[in-house]
């Protein structure tokens, strides 16, 4: 029997969109929620002191704060394209150099290919949902993508 278990992350991040066309070309911040879902059966095995679980909640904790709420709160992301990423190199600020546009969309795929990577074996990614706003978000579920 397959199981998902959910935990919320909340975390505040600022970014800035290089070359976009409307207000969010402008450094703004987010009061983000994260919902992660994990996937996989529960331990049978009377001896492991995590029996009955999927995965404890508590790792599953460690893995999004040292994966990703730790690297992005209180942070600003940049994209290397960005004019103003060289300025920002210089201030005494906690900056985050993407690869990518920072959207709400490319951000969960760099946070799937993050959390994917350090689930134990048997527990998969299945779903993420990333509130950028109260009434905004975007959703990434394992069904539709390859990892």
């Amino acid at each position: 029997m397959k199981i998902r278990l959910t935990k919320e992350f909340n975390f505040e991040m600022s970014h800035v969109l290089h070359n976009y066309d409307g207000l969010c070309k402008n450094i703004h911040g987010h009061s983000y929620r994260l919902f992660v879902t994990v996937m996989g059966e529960p331990i049978n095995d009377k001896n492991n002191p995590k029996n009955g679980m999927v995965m404890d909640f508590g790792n599953l904790k460690t893995i999004v704060f040292s994966e990703i709420v730790d690297r992005m709160d209180h942070a600003l992301v940049v994209p290397k394209d960005s004019e103003m990423r060289s300025f920002l190199i210089q201030c005494n600020t906690k900056l985050v150099i993407t690869d990518y546009q920072p959207t709400c969309e490319n951000l969960l795929i760099d946070f799937a290919k993050r959390i994917s990577a350090q689930l134990p074996n048997g527990v998969k990614l299945a779903r993420l949902c990333l509130y950028e706003t109260a009434s905004s978000y975007a959703e990434w579920l394992y069904e539709d993508n390859d990892l």
